[in-house]
């Protein structure tokens, strides 16, 4: 009797824990989703403000290849430049990079690697290379005015000598490759996206 009794309390104990383990959980997920949901837009904003030439305002846009954010200026309907997010596999895991193209898509406006869980030391440098202290931002920096026609072209261990190439990363080429692999595709789809609304065609 004693033991049934001691069982009884042992998996009343354990389903008040459950119980209120679950509360909590769910109740800690009520406050944070809100303010991960905030701070998530913002990141946005500050990020397409990073990839895009000087604007007053944007405005979104949704196509069938994702959102796409439309940047004027001085109240002109004209596009100064369009951004979108783009989402691919890297070389360990899902990178999402917001993309920043000129009006006429022909050219790379900027990029901003927002998330990655790339090679620490290697593959993060796509983000940030703290061994070049001169300009620890180069890699994505390099992009900013790089054409995207016939399409973006790695190049290992040299300069770029064409207006389409960027230079990859020594010891983390597959992780820079990546990055332009995303951006080709995407970059097509988007376009397709873009004059199918009315957009210029480059």
């Amino acid at each position: 009797m004693s033991k049934m009794n001691l069982s009884t309390r042992m998996i009343l104990v354990l389903t008040l824990i459950t119980v209120l383990s679950g509360g909590i959980l769910a109740g800690w997920d009520t406050i944070t989703k809100p303010k991960i949901a905030f701070h998530r837009q913002e990141a946005l904003k500050a990020a397409i403000g990073d990839v895009l030439p000087a604007h007053d305002t944007y405005m979104s846009e949704e196509t069938e290849f994702g959102t796409i954010y439309i940047a004027t200026r001085d109240s002109s309907e004209q596009p100064v430049g369009i951004a979108f997010m783009a989402v691919g596999s890297g070389f360990q895991g899902e990178l999402r990079i917001m993309v920043g193209l000129s009006p006429d898509m022909t050219q790379l406006t900027g990029i901003k690697v927002l998330e990655q869980i790339e090679t620490p030391g290697l593959g993060t440098k796509i983000v940030v290379d703290p061994s070049n202290k001169q300009d620890p931002y180069w890699f994505p920096a390099q992009f900013k005015g790089v054409h995207v026609s016939p399409e973006l072209v790695v190049v290992k261990n040299a300069k770029p000598t064409h207006t389409n190439e960027v230079q990859g990363i020594t010891g983390a080429t597959i992780s820079s490759k990546a990055v332009t692999d995303i951006l080709n595709k995407q970059i097509a789809d988007i376009k397709t996206a873009w004059t199918s609304r009315g957009g210029p065609e480059s």
